[in-house]
């Protein structure tokens, strides 16, 4: 009986990674497609440009991948030495 009322709750865990990795984080862009039977989310896309052409024609949208890796701009460089007086 234990294991019965297990099985729901292992069901539940077992599918939330799958979200998770929906979203590459090597591509900066997504794009949602949207059908009659749900929609799909596809972050392989380097512009917005190129996920728009892929688009095109489709119930779709295309949006910033909230997971994609950000670079870090240049920090400023490092600063003379002290002198001493």
């Amino acid at each position: 009986m234990l294991l019965v009322a297990g099985l729901p709750g292992v069901a539940l865990l077992a599918t939330a990674p799958a979200r998770a990795q929906t979203y590459d984080p090597r591509y900066p862009v997504c794009i949602e497609i949207y059908t009659i039977d749900g929609s799909s989310i596809d972050c392989s896309f380097t512009s917005i440009a190129q996920c728009a052409a892929t688009a095109s024609g489709q119930s779709a949208q295309c949006y910033a991948n909230p997971y994609a890796l950000r670079s870090r701009p240049p920090g400023p460089g490092p600063s003379p030495p002290r002198r001493n007086r």
